[in-house]
């Protein structure tokens, strides 16, 4: 019992500072990602402390932390201004129940057999529609409704902000936060301990409130008049497609890139593993909880877990009390939020955002593999042209694509004797690679004999098994033999006979 009780302390010595340094780094981003999301800013709040003290305490992953992640800030942006803030806990409810049953059904680990490729381009799609979006709300603007009109847009923000004194001192306040938050890695390492984004934040509100700049600043309502718990009646909202889809896409982008944040996680301490289908089950429970008080939904997000980790957390003690160190801060200091720039959390944003763009990955990817940067591109660029649902779909078909493509390779080896003509097969044949089979055969002069060797194929689907009976018959149809050494004449389905 002795021992039990003094590993307990020793390790909330541990424990107690990582979750102060983790509650000062969730403090801006769970402001800005709900203001971003179209949300007030204390529903952020809400969804951290129900990442905290919920979350924080069921099992699955020990260290990695849960709230508002900015990975979602595009999709609760456009439910928001489909369906209205009041319908907003009806589908982060339902994403939650999902989540749990498929947690339940373990169905976990599929989620880390998404293409790699597919994910990064997600979170660059993200990233960028992140950026363009708050560049707006960090010159006090309203962003437009789709990234592609903001980012045409910017060359007309930028020009009009420089004959308007308001939106240049707010442009101020943002670009000063982006350089703090930049620089702040390079002071001492005792000022390091105090993370950069808050310091920043903490300048501009302070120059703010001194100087009594003409800058937009957080509405604050109260977090209680905020909530808007889900009624039995607010279910009907479920019969339209829209919604339910919509509430699916949480469920399932949410748990992917939690997982995704679980197995980086692991990657930087030793001590237990995410079991992922129980970690699954806890972020539905803590979305199911933040749907039933109407607040945004939550993932686990790296930026904290990093946090965590390299603060020195040893257990889940650390991550639940920064939940709670949310809740007081949320019930006492409820009215420093209303002194706070919006342009300083746009700058906050704007930071993540570009932080979420893969640049040394890419440059890996480009080495070794480069149809997966084609995808890469190919999911960023439909996200940013259409939306995160069907971009990350567009994504996974292209992955799809390729996949399909490098596993239908297929070798064809032509051999000119003085009186026949051998072509060899090896690999899988299929209907990706048909082109190139018939360009072969089709160069072969119709007068000469010709043996198909098919016996090193392991597959042939049935367009290129088509193909070739419909050449052979054709040519010999001009006078001409056709051989086909396929053993049991299994691939093609003739009567033909092999033939040395």
């Amino acid at each position: 019992m002795n021992f039990r009780i003094s590993a307990a302390l020793g390790a909330l010595r541990h424990d107690l500072p990582a979750s102060l340094v983790v509650f000062l780094v969730a403090i801006p981003l769970c402001l800005g990602v709900a203001v971003a999301s179209g949300a007030p800013a204390e529903l952020g709040l809400v969804t951290g402390i129900v990442g905290g003290l919920v979350v924080g305490l069921l099992p699955g992953s020990s260290l990695q932390v849960s709230g508002p992640a900015a990975g979602l800030t595009v999709l609760v942006y456009e439910a928001v201004r489909a369906y209205g803030l009041a319908t907003l806990g009806v589908i982060v409810l339902t994403a939650g129940v999902v989540q749990v049953l498929l947690g339940l059904l373990r169905v976990g680990g599929w989620f880390r057999a998404i293409s790699s490729s597919v994910v990064l381009g997600m979170l660059a799609g993200i990233g960028v529609v992140l950026v363009i979006g708050q560049t707006y709300a960090a010159f006090d603007q309203a962003a437009p409704a789709s990234a592609v009109a903001g980012l045409t847009g910017l060359p007309g923000l930028l020009a009009g902000a420089v004959h308007t004194p308001a939106v240049l001192v707010a442009a101020g306040l943002g670009l000063g936060t982006i350089a703090v938050i930049t620089a702040w890695p390079h002071t001492p390492k005792r000022v390091r301990a105090v993370p950069g984004s808050l310091v920043a934040i903490a300048i501009a509100t302070t120059v703010t409130a001194v100087l009594d700049l003409p800058v937009d600043r957080i509405q604050v309502q109260g977090i209680l008049d905020t909530l808007h718990p889900v009624a039995v009646g607010d279910l009907a909202y479920l019969a339209q497609a829209g919604v339910l889809g919509t509430a699916v896409a949480f469920a399932l982008i949410a748990s992917a890139e939690s997982l995704f944040s679980a197995a980086a996680v692991d990657q930087m301490h030793r001590g237990p593993r995410t079991r992922y289908n129980q970690e699954l089950v806890a972020q539905g429970v803590g979305n199911t909880i933040c749907g039933l008080l109407g607040a945004i939904p939550m993932t686990a997000v790296i930026v904290r877990s990093a946090a965590n980790v390299r603060a020195g957390a040893t257990t889940k003690a650390s991550r639940t009390l920064h939940g709670l160190w949310l809740l007081l801060f949320a019930a006492f200091l409820p009215t420093v939020l209303g002194i706070i720039p919006m342009a300083a959390l746009a700058g906050v944003l704007i930071h993540a955002g570009v932080k979420l763009l893969p640049f040394k990955r890419l440059v890996t990817l480009w080495r070794f593999d480069r149809g997966e940067v084609a995808v890469f591109v190919g999911t960023t660029t439909a996200i940013v042209a259409t939306n995160l649902l069907e971009g990350v779909i567009a994504g996974l078909l292209m992955a799809l694509v390729k996949s399909a493509w490098n596993m239908s390779h297929v070798e064809v080896r032509r051999q000119d004797d003085a009186g026949a003509t051998r072509i060899a097969f090896a690999g899988n044949a299929t209907f990706l690679r048909l082109p190139r089979l018939l360009d072969v055969l089709e160069s072969v002069p119709h007068n000469r004999p010709v043996t198909l060797d098919l016996s090193e194929l392991r597959h042939l689907d049935e367009a290129c098994r088509t193909a070739l009976l419909t050449w052979a018959t054709h040519h010999r149809s001009g006078g001409s033999e056709v051989h086909l050494q396929d053993p049991a004449t299994a691939m093609l389905g003739t009567s033909d006979r092999p033939n040395g």
